[in-house]
């Protein structure tokens, strides 16, 4: 197959589950965002996907030269290595382009930001993982390869990714109205969401047997009845507090 083809498919199909789960967690929204302003948050998920791939190859590299058994080394790169960077970044995204801005509304608008952010960072990524050398496959195998890598990655990372930057969003949008535990809140938040997502990696990368594929689910039914149910409680409250 033409490599120029190739790359095209491999875009395609990487975005198109982000953007689905966009226009999904879009109708969330009672009062929609500005569309420009969607465009620019996803966007910006998407750009800190480069520089997050980056700082992972440099932890990567310091971890792997200190001496420390396999299994504590193995949790420190899905939960910090992995699991921290990509959260801590994707939340920057929202601290530095959302926080503050007019078309920040209500509490509601902080956990679809986030989602959003999630979303770009999740496209790059999945183009990423569908990545081949031309030439490798056949084209019956090719089509198949990509068509599972990216169902599996839809209902899997892609979704990860959503709900624990949603997590965090909705901490982030509680503390906003508390100045007196703003900071542990949002602090707890982006904690909880690092481990999570930590867990997910680590069960489905490195257990075996029925708990390579029972923690994630767990992981994703749980995260996804407390997103839910958290975005009905933020439609409810009308105000977003502002920043000192």
């Amino acid at each position: 197959m033409d490599f120029n083809y190739t790359i095209i498919i491999y875009i395609i199909l990487g975005v198109i589950p982000s953007l689905i789960w966009l226009a999904y967690y879009l109708r969330e929204d009672v009062h929609p965002e500005p569309k420009k302003m969607i465009v620019v948050v996803f966007l910006w998920g998407c750009v800190i996907t480069i520089p997050t791939f980056f700082i992972q190859i440099g932890l990567t590299n310091l971890l792997n030269g200190v001496e420390i058994n396999f299994t504590a080394k193995n949790l420190m790169y899905w939960f910090f290595v992995i699991a921290f960077t990509e959260e801590f970044l994707k939340y920057l995204v929202i601290r530095l382009k959302v926080i503050n801005s007019p078309h920040l509304d209500e509490p509601l608008d902080i956990m679809l930001y986030m989602v959003i952010a999630a979303l770009g960072f999740a496209a790059v990524e999945n183009v990423l993982y569908l990545f081949a050398p031309v030439g490798q496959f056949s084209l019956n195998a090719f089509i198949s390869r990509t068509l599972i890598i990216t169902l599996i990655r839809f209902v899997g990372a892609t979704f990860l990714h959503t709900l624990c930057s949603a997590v965090i969003g909705y901490a982030v949008a509680i503390s906003l109205c508390d100045q007196k535990n703003r900071l542990l809140e949002a602090s707890f938040g982006i904690f909880m969401a690092v481990v999570l997502h930590g867990l997910y990696d680590f069960s489905i990368m490195t257990l075996g047997g029925y708990l390579k594929f029972a923690i994630p689910a767990l992981i994703i039914l749980t995260l996804a009845f407390f997103v839910f149910s958290s975005f009905e409680k933020l439609k409810k409250i009308k105000g977003v507090c502002k920043l000192n």
